[in-house]
C-alpha cells in the first residue's frame, strides 16, 4: 500500500473544499454583480403592475425614465415627504437596495413590496433600464 493515493485524495478533497468556498464567495458577492436578463425582468415586472406601469402613474409612480431620475420627482404623483426629500437618484445600485427593502431605505415610504432574490432584482432592473427610457 502506498501513501501517494491517500495524499492525492487528501489534496483533491482540499481542492474541492477550496473550490466550494470560492463558489460560495462568488454567490455571496452581492447583487451588484448579478447580470440582469431584461426578458425575464419583463415577466417579473408583471408583479409590479398592480401598482406601477411604465408610462402612467397609478398606485405607484410611473417607471418611464426611472434609471437616472431623482426619487420623488415624477410630476403628478403624491410621494411621501421622506422619499421626496431623500436625495436618492435611481441607479442600478440604489434600485437594487430599494427593491431589497424600501422601508429600510426610507422608513416612511409608501412602498412596502420587496424582491428578496438578487437575480430577480437584477432582471427587473435590466428590464427597467431597457424599457423605461
Amino acid at each position: 500500500m502506498s501513501i501517494r493515493p491517500y495524499s492525492v485524495v487528501r489534496r483533491s478533497t482540499a481542492s474541492l473544499g477550496l473550490a466550494a468556498i470560492a463558489v460560495a464567495l462568488l454567490c455571496a458577492a452581492g447583487p451588484a454583480d448579478a447580470t440582469g436578463n431584461a426578458a425575464r425582468g419583463q415577466t417579473l415586472y408583471k408583479g409590479c403592475a398592480d401598482c406601477h406601469s411604465i408610462n402612467e402613474n397609478g398606485v405607484g409612480p410611473m417607471h418611464k425614465g426611472v434609471v437616472g431620475r431623482k426619487a420623488g420627482s415624477v410630476p403628478g404623483y403624491d410621494y411621501s415627504p421622506d422619499l421626496k426629500n431623500s436625495g436618492i437618484v435611481w441607479t442600478e445600485e440604489t434600485l437594487d437596495k430599494w427593491l431589497t427593502g424600501p422601508q429600510a431605505m426610507v422608513p416612511e415610504t409608501k412602498m412596502f413590496f420587496d424582491v428578496p432574490d438578487a437575480q430577480d432584482r437584477a432582471d427587473i432592473i435590466a428590464y427597467l433600464k431597457e424599457r423605461a427610457r
